[in-house]
């Protein structure tokens, strides 16, 4: 099992996309994992090929380093989880303070089913887009279940397993901006207008920050990171400007 070959979750959204363009940058060969577990915003398995595609393009390096797409079906997960995320049903807080959005046991599933695929293909590192700084709250985002679980793949398979999350002590700007370090304007573009966060899958409405419903938790995540990131000005933009001082 190499160290410097990777496996990212996309699953179409901005942090998965980030998470590729990270991952792309680090090691010398990425493969990309997406799961059908019945999501009500299913349309964001359908941008993962463009943005694999797009992403490929921007750098000979990338296009070199970039393997195999693996899509599974999960719908078993769908079958067991009465949420927002797999029923269509208005999003809202539940007593436990959690919104309905959350699908119990989901990252542990993607993670795990990762990891197993990662066994059979030699992938050493595995790459998720949780985080827990600028998230809904959900428990299998945090970093205490994420090292948990790396510890309990790693005895389960006798492997020796790295579970990276690169954002998770990021809030939604500085994700943004760690896409503009990555690849420029070009990379911001291509996540803002061709990757899908809403939980509704809503696509036909184009906002300044990209498609949604625009009100929706995860549709106001994004809008408000995207907003805080701009109002300080592209990166390279403020370079340039230096430069030219």
């Amino acid at each position: 099992m190499a160290d410097d070959r990777a496996l990212v979750l996309l699953s179409g959204g901005q942090d998965s996309a980030t998470c590729l363009a990270w991952a792309l940058d680090r090691f010398s060969h990425v493969e990309t994992i997406g799961f059908d577990y019945g999501q009500r915003h299913v349309v964001e398995l359908q941008v993962r090929d463009h943005l694999r595609e797009a992403m490929a393009a921007m750098r000979p390096d990338w296009r070199e380093r970039l393997g195999e797409d693996h899509v599974l079906d999960l719908g078993l997960l769908g079958q067991v989880s009465d949420t927002a995320l797999t029923r269509e049903t208005e999003i809202a807080m539940q007593a436990d303070g959690l919104p309905n959005t959350f699908v119990p046991g989901r990252n542990l599933v993607f993670l795990t089913m990762a990891a197993a695929l990662a066994y059979r293909r030699g992938l050493r590192h595995i790459v998720g887009g949780m985080c827990e700084t600028d998230y809904s709250g959900y428990p299998d985002c945090r970093d205490d279940t994420i090292k948990a679980l790396q510890v309990a793949l790693g005895l389960g398979m006798d492997r020796r397993f790295v579970l990276d999350t690169p954002l998770m002590w990021l809030d939604k700007a500085a994700t943004w901006r760690l896409a503009e370090k990555l690849g420029g304007e070009d990379l911001v573009s291509l996540i803002r207008d061709h990757t899908i966060s809403c939980y509704l899958g809503e696509t036909g409405v184009r906002h300044t920050w990209g498609q949604g419903c625009g009100s929706c938790p995860a549709c106001d995540l994004r809008s408000r990171g995207y907003l805080a990131y701009r109002s300080r000005g592209p990166q390279s933009a403020i370079l340039k400007d230096r430069n030219q001082q």
